[in-house]
């Protein structure tokens, strides 16, 4: 038996070629990436250690503002109203966006317009949404107390304005999910599900031990995406509540608006862009090892 034929080697005059072209083909993204995502955060951690107003200059503090911020109640209560979000508006959008997908998986009559429709309100401008709420929920004249027939003060008692400004970002976000989950169930091998049902798998069992789990890598990408878009929660609420009231809708995206914008601490701003920069991506990382050793992408 003859040895099998090698490869011939390439000369390094090619191998360097193929690297300058590989490169330069590279180099469009990588200007991008170096322009709009890690110039930006450098400003950022640079801003973090200096005390600027935008009128005087830039004055270096140290960790001074760090210790300010981390020790802020104000900030802590963002942080705390933040995650009272994360908790409420991800299990719900999650749950309605797979029950919406597997109904319209199914080829019902109809399916192919509430498709479009599920999806309207995530393609529309966050800002613009929370204006037409904001009007919805208006005590006088809202269209909620015109359907009721009571006055209910949705975004001004302390109590309702969380619950009810939660409720535009899942109504909002929805559609997203739904797309996401719908590509998921309709990726999944028919022959997979075929067997199941041949071996007496009922619509509940097929759902659970069979789509579910084959689901996960889309469970995965809605999972971290949309907690990163929660946590990044600004425009809704800025349209809806301003933060308000007695800060119970203050999300962190709105308290560094308020610092950077409203009381010229940029530094203060930095300090807590870069915590919840942070906390985003330990919670990514989280997510991605809990997903990694349950998760099957390929079915043979």
């Amino acid at each position: 038996m003859g040895e099998p034929l090698s490869r011939p080697s390439r000369s390094p005059a090619l191998r360097r070629r193929d690297a300058v072209t590989g490169y330069a083909l590279l180099a469009p993204s990588l200007f991008g990436i170096a322009c709009f995502l890690v110039f930006p955060v450098l400003v950022v951690v640079w801003l973090s250690f200096q005390s600027w107003d935008l009128i005087r200059p830039a004055r270096f503090v140290g960790l001074a503002n760090y210790a300010s911020v981390l020790t802020d109640p104000v900030f802590g209560n963002s942080l705390l109203v933040t995650l009272l979000f994360v908790v409420v508006v991800i299990p719900v959008q999650t749950a309605l966006g797979l029950f919406a997908a597997s109904l319209l998986t199914r080829g019902l009559p109809g399916s192919t317009l509430l498709r479009t429709i599920y999806v309207l309100p995530w393609i529309c401008a966050p800002l613009a949404l929370g204006i037409v709420w904001k009007w919805i929920f208006a005590p006088t004249g809202g269209a909620l107390t015109a359907i009721l027939g009571v006055r209910i003060e949705w975004l001004t008692d302390p109590v309702l304005a969380l619950p009810a400004a939660a409720a535009v970002v899942i109504w909002t976000n929805v559609g997203y999910v739904t797309l996401f989950f719908m590509a998921g169930l309709l990726a999944i091998p028919q022959h997979v599900v075929e067997a199941a049902r041949i071996d007496g798998a009922g619509p509940v069992a097929l759902f659970w031990r069979i789509k579910l789990p084959l689901l996960r890598p889309t469970m995965f990408f809605v999972l971290v995406t949309s907690v990163i878009a929660v946590f990044q929660l600004f425009d809704q609420i800025y349209a809806l509540t301003g933060g308000g009231p007695e800060r119970r809708t203050d999300v962190v995206a709105n308290r560094i608006y308020t610092e950077a914008f409203q009381t010229f601490d940029f530094g203060r701003a930095a300090v807590m862009a870069i915590v919840l920069l942070v906390i985003l991506v330990a919670i990514t990382v989280g997510q991605q090892l809990y997903f990694r050793r349950r998760t099957t992408y390929e079915v043979d």
